[in-house]
């Protein structure tokens, strides 16, 4: 196992993240027990979690996973999604957040969450309220390290401005979609992540299950996320993705390798990104995505896979009104 340090935190973690979105829902308790400790034999030490997964469950989950483990493991979790239905359960106030990461702490069964959170924009609360809020409970031990996901670079950059002016506790890591069909993480968060020094735990590496080589043009599971979930029909629904997912299952074949391997190791290619985050709902699953460990891609070879798919034009580029597909 490979491990890296996230931006100059010195935290050092390995090079790929476990995701436990499964755990209390698609996958019991036992299986996740099992799934992450097939993750620890393989030296994973990264676990990335959230307030919302499964009602709190998995929060529990892996609290009792790392009881005997805990300084040898680094967690995440997050808040600013729904919990309930009351009008205070969610968002990213400074009362959101002090009673979230409480709840979060006593699931988890450990004093410190290493890397905290925000799990989306909330329009509704002011920047400077939420980046104060973490810097109070980073000094008060909560958190180590303040983190966002599904932040837009502007906002992340604007954050990052005001904790720099204001003395307060900065973004160390950040969560955004990254995968062969969608690339729009490689216009300007990544770029951002490389320039302010930001660790990059990527999600969705294998597209909702489409680069698993399941699906294609001519072939459509009758079920599975992409099917059975109406947000994963609408975020891969466009033909030219499974064209991609087609060229894609022939090239893996050609490597003679897992094509869930190769969506993993393709993600893990870019310099920008610290760790892919895998997940799984049984050790069955969990073993293809390991196996991209194994998977050493030349830069040609990335390069390849990349004109499989969209390239997405730089953010400053008018040569390009629309998405060119490379053949």
């Amino acid at each position: 196992m490979e491990y890296k340090t996230i931006g100059k935190t010195g935290i050092q973690v390995s090079s790929l993240c476990f995701g436990t979105m499964s755990f209390g829902g698609n996958a019991d308790e036992k299986t996740s027990k099992a799934m992450f400790q097939r993750c620890r034999e393989e030296g994973i030490n990264f676990f990335d979690c959230a307030d919302v997964y499964n009602g709190g469950r998995a929060e529990e989950i892996l609290g009792e996973c790392i009881t005997d483990c805990r300084d040898e493991v680094v967690i995440t979790s997050k808040a600013g999604m729904a919990t309930g239905s009351g009008i205070h359960e969610k968002g990213a106030s400074r009362r959101h957040l002090f009673l979230a990461v409480e709840k979060s702490l006593k699931r988890l069964k450990t004093d410190r969450i290493d890397f905290y959170f925000i799990h989306r924009f909330d329009e509704s609360t002011d920047i400077e309220e939420t980046v104060r809020a973490l810097d109070d409970l980073q000094r008060q031990g909560k958190i180590l390290y303040p983190a966002v996901s599904n932040w837009a670079a502007w906002q992340i950059a604007k954050a990052l401005g005001i904790s720099e002016r204001k003395s307060l506790a900065g973004f160390k890591l950040i969560q955004p979609m990254y995968n062969l069909v969608k690339r729009q993480a490689e216009v300007e968060l990544l770029p951002l992540a490389e320039s302010e020094n930001l660790g990059v735990i990527s999600y969705s590496p294998l597209g909702g299950g489409l680069l698993t080589g399941k699906y294609g043009v001519d072939k459509r599971p009758t079920n599975g996320r992409l099917v059975e979930q109406e947000n994963y029909q609408a975020r891969y629904q466009q033909n030219s993705y499974y064209e991609t997912a087609s060229a894609f299952n022939q090239y893996a074949k050609e490597l003679e390798v897992s094509p869930t391997s190769l969506a993993v190791a393709w993600v893990a290619k870019n310099k920008a990104i610290t760790a892919p985050i895998i997940g799984a709902r049984n050790l069955e699953q969990l073993e293809d995505s390991l196996g991209s460990l194994a998977v050493s891609l030349k830069e040609e070879q990335w390069e390849e896979i990349s004109s499989l798919s969209f390239d997405p034009p730089l953010a400053t580029d008018h040569s390009k009104n629309e998405l060119i597909f490379k053949k």
